[in-house]
């Protein structure tokens, strides 16, 4: 049975379960880590904050302290077998290209793709052919290198991606990141020269970027920290700063704005999304001086726009929870939600998104977080579905004259390609998967459990074909719930490599998501967020009763708004994991609204906000590093982070660590791997993503019990 010091019998045993849990303990010592207490009072409550030294990235003190942090993580994981099993087999799955879709421009197809015998992605090139290629591309051929991020920063944490192309093929347009930061640079390149253009944007968070149909200048949208986002065109060779505005003047950096352009480039259609509950849209007729004007504007709803011929299709939740389609007449002076046309109704499934195949509609939908595709006309009148395995999450694509590319992945199943007929739905193998991992010998079911206020939910459950429970099966448990997010059964190299262990890997689905629709999403976020917490406690609790685990051989994952709900579920149930995987995570929830080097203060709309008396009282609730005690005995604990995360600030994790480490008395280690290239939009080598997976698995592994080689 894994090792655990024994937990105090009674509250006022902590002090000395403290010091028996630090003497019992096999694991060493963390590193010294200064309390410099600041006192803040909020709404009439003092907080206590002993490490508020560790919010300043840049003293030599913080750096220090990271280091010592890094050095004690490698001591703890060590250079076991298990670790370096897990890397072998880590690289192993993980080092399989993506399928090449090519991107035609001029005379040439383009892709951007990481070849196996390389460290990081470039961007490639072809001759097109005169036929459209109907096989798998294989992304060992003779391709042209365009461009290598090799070349603007030799140690790999740099990225480049295409953004478009000019409609001559000349110019394309891309983006540099710099590690792992959202902001990116954007640039234009002569493809034809091999030279960038002066024209070029500086590090700023991007949304839309495409050039206007002339090709002598593109549309962007941007946002700063300090500013709200605005639309602007730029004319080629001019200066930036004498870009046009086109829109956003007014909002503020708690919104967000998507741009889209249609009939041959006369119109726009700008959303405004503010947070992940609302958004507006507004028409811009660039021929019209009357500039835009209003499509939907103050309803309590999410629109997504794209053009079809004369109308604006909009996949819309309003009057419609799991979402549905209404067209609106591009001609049409007032168009009043009465006026819309409805194409395709809300149905019992949750409806995600759809394309536009051949003259008929592909909707995509969730069936209890599965997917299921089916077929309309453009009137909307169903005519069939398309084929899908159970608990498979799929996506269709366009590929040749009636016929289309259907993608499947599963938990136990690998990511893979099927050409479909779409006239007879008969498939036939296009792509199979190059991971190799035998699916068949795995299995998922789904099952239901039951939260604290009696809402159910379902969970997914995968392991070795013919798993009897033997409630002492080393279990992960993984869940998100938020932000409006489909926690979808994709195939997971880490969790593959979980399950080759003889483990079982479940994954919770939980309010906050938006699997069920709206009315599932706002039952997780603001006032209803502690619901999420609540939901992922009872699922590991439906794990423990049925028979599959225990609480010494139980671990716990989450990343970003899941490192949330670990670091919460931690704090309120630390009796019920044996370790916990924390990654990139929001962790001071009362100071979060303060952190304005962030550019995710849009999270305040769905987490809530602490300068208001009333969020404050739900948010210190659950915020994971004010509700740290001492002298509780708390699982063994795996933080990551970096630098360069601008989403979410590296700080919390530091402090967390530090808080943690103070605090617990169960002798089980709390650490930090950090990585100061590192953040939310990547900037890791793929030797780093697999030592980095590896150390993650072996972390949670060897703190379960399991020990020595690599199954595979």
């Amino acid at each position: 049975m894994p090792y655990r010091c024994p937990r105090p019998a009674h509250p006022f045993l902590a002090v000395a379960a403290f010091l028996a849990g630090a003497a019992c303990s096999p694991y060493p010592a963390p590193p010294d880590t200064a309390r410099d207490p600041v006192v803040d009072t909020l709404h009439g409550v003092a907080i206590t904050d002993d490490y508020r030294w560790l919010e300043d990235q840049d003293s030599p003190e913080t750096r220090a302290w990271i280091a010592g942090q890094n050095a004690y993580a490698e001591r703890i994981v060590g250079d076991t077998p298990l670790r370096r099993g897990m890397e072998s087999r880590l690289r192993e799955l993980m080092n399989v290209p993506g399928t090449l879709f090519p991107r035609r421009a001029g005379d040439y197809e383009y892709f951007s793709f990481r070849a196996p015998d390389r460290e990081v992605g470039a961007i490639y090139r072809r001759p097109a052919p005169e036929e459209p290629q109907r096989d798998p591309i294989d992304p060992n051929g003779d391709f042209e290198l365009v461009l290598d991020p090799l070349d603007i920063h030799p140690d790999g944490t740099t990225s480049v991606s295409i953004r478009d192309f000019s409609p001559d093929g000349d110019l394309m347009m891309y983006a540099i990141r710099d590690g792992g930061q959202d902001e990116v640079q954007i640039r234009i390149r002569d493809i034809t020269t091999g030279e960038d253009l002066s024209d070029r944007l500086p590090n700023f968070l991007y949304g839309s970027t495409f050039f206007d149909p002339e090709g002598a200048g593109f549309y962007y949208t941007w946002r700063s920290r300090e500013a709200g986002p605005r639309v602007r065109h730029h004319a080629l060779g001019t200066d930036v700063a004498d870009d046009t505005e086109l829109f956003g003047a007014g909002y503020g950096p708690e919104t967000f704005i998507n741009a889209t352009q249609g009939g041959d480039g006369r119109y726009m259609v700008y959303t405004v999304q503010h947070g992940w509950a609302r958004s507006d849209v507004y028409l811009h007729d660039l021929e019209d001086d009357a500039g835009p004007r209003p499509i939907s504007v103050g309803a309590p709803a999410r629109f997504r726009a794209r053009f079809m011929d004369d109308e604006i299709f909009l996949l819309t939740n309003l009057d419609a929870p799991k979402n549905r389609v209404v067209a609106v007449d591009l001609r049409d002076p007032d168009p009043d939600p009465a006026n819309w046309r409805e194409v395709i109704a809300e149905t019992d499934d949750l409806l995600t998104g759809y394309q536009v195949i051949g003259g008929a509609i592909y909707a995509d939908y969730l069936h209890n977080v599965s997917s299921r595709i089916v077929r309309y006309d453009m009137e909307g009148t169903r005519t069939g579905d398309i084929p899908v395995p159970e608990h498979h999450v799929a996506t269709l694509r366009p590929w040749g004259e009636g016929a289309g590319l259907l993608t499947l992945t599963s938990l136990v199943t690998p990511t893979h390609i099927v050409r479909l007929d779409l006239e007879t739905n008969e498939s036939a193998p296009w792509m199979p998967s190059a991971v190799p991992f035998d699916g068949a010998e795995y299995e998922v079911s789904q099952v239901w459990y039951t939260s604290a206020d009696g809402t159910e939910a379902p969970m997914y459950v995968a392991h070795r074909r013919g798993y009897e429970p033997d409630g002492d099966t080393p279990t992960l448990l993984y869940g998100y719930g938020g932000f409006n997010s489909n926690n979808l059964p994709r195939f997971s190299t880490s969790a593959a490599a979980w399950m080759e262990q003889g483990g079982v890997y479940a994954m919770a689905t939980l309010r906050g998501g938006g699997e069920f629709g709206e009315t599932w999403h706002r039952a997780g976020m603001l006032e209803n967020k502690p619901n999420v917490f609540d939901d992922f406690i009872a699922a590991a609790e439906w794990l423990i009763a049925n028979g599959y685990t225990n609480p010494d051989r139980l671990a716990i994952r989450g990343v970003s708004n899941g490192g949330l709900l670990v670091g919460s579920a931690l704090t309120k149930r630390p009796d019920l994991y044996r370790a916990v995987f924390c990654g990139l995570p929001d962790l001071d929830m009362v100071r979060f609204y303060q952190f304005t080097d962030s550019n995710n203060m849009p999270a305040l709309l769905e987490y809530g906000n602490a300068a208001v008396k009333e969020e404050f009282e739900v948010l210190r609730t659950f915020s994971p590093y004010q509700n740290v005690r001492d002298g509780v005995a708390y699982p063994a604990v795996m933080l990551t982070q970096g630098d360069l995360d601008t989403r979410v600030p590296p700080l919390q994790a530091r402090k967390m660590a530090a808080r943690l480490q103070a605090a617990t008395s169960s002798g089980l280690p709390v650490i930090l791997d950090y990585d100061p290239r590192m953040g939310h939009a990547g900037g890791r080598t793929f030797s780093r993503s697999v030592r980095n997976s590896a150390m993650e698995v072996a972390f949670l592994l060897g703190q379960l019990g399991v020990e020595g080689e690599v199954d595979q």
